[in-house]
């Protein structure tokens, strides 16, 4: 099995880059973020998550002469028609904070009664740059919306995105927990498996 002794995380979010050192742990690579290379952000102009992450993989393993993989991930709520979507990180506007995005989402579903939502995750690992066949993995974690903020862990959304089976927010999990069912932890476990089997 051949695996890179290094490889880029194109993500600049220390929440999202926290979760996947935690779950790519055990296998022998060196995880490097944009922040520790001093890579700037990638433009995300995208509609999709999948050209999203594509364009921030490319652009840090450019910079960096590194495999990169990228992460693009949101929320998905079928109310507002999958909105926030691939906007979620700007969801209240430019430079908002997780509060105030997971505060407008609250804010605008006051009075929905279909509260249904999914988180999405696609993560994209480019060998190099101009790499033709990238290897992409996906995962979903479907739930509801919760009326109010519960629970003080996580990040993004996770205080107001309930699990139906667990009756927990995000926020109310453990680490453990949250990375049995998140849409984040079954993309990198399919990743796993794909670098474990010599896709590399």
């Amino acid at each position: 099995m051949m695996l890179p002794p290094k490889i880029a995380i194109a993500s600049g979010n220390k929440g999202k880059i926290n979760e996947i050192n935690n779950l790519f742990r055990g296998l022998s690579i060196q995880l490097l973020s944009q922040l520790d290379l001093d890579i700037s952000e990638a433009e995300e102009p995208h509609y999709t998550f999948m050209e999203n992450a594509l364009s921030k993989a490319r652009h840090v393993s450019k910079n960096s002469g590194l495999p990169a993989l990228a992460d693009d991930s949101g929320i998905c709520v079928y109310a507002l028609n999958g909105q926030p979507g691939v906007r979620s990180a700007r969801f209240a506007g430019n430079g908002a904070t997780d509060t105030q995005n997971s505060q407008h989402l609250v804010d605008l579903m006051r009075h929905q009664t279909d509260r249904r939502a999914y988180f999405y995750c696609v993560l994209i690992l480019v060998r190099h740059h101009n790499d033709p066949a990238p290897l992409v993995t996906d995962g979903r974690w479907y739930g509801e919306l919760a009326r109010e903020f519960r629970g003080d862990e996580g990040f993004g959304y996770d205080p107001v995105f309930l699990d139906p089976k667990m009756q927990l927010t995000g926020s109310e999990m453990t680490t453990n927990q949250k990375n049995e069912l998140s849409h984040r932890g079954e993309a990198v476990r399919k990743m796993k498996r794909l670098l474990e089997s010599g896709a590399f």
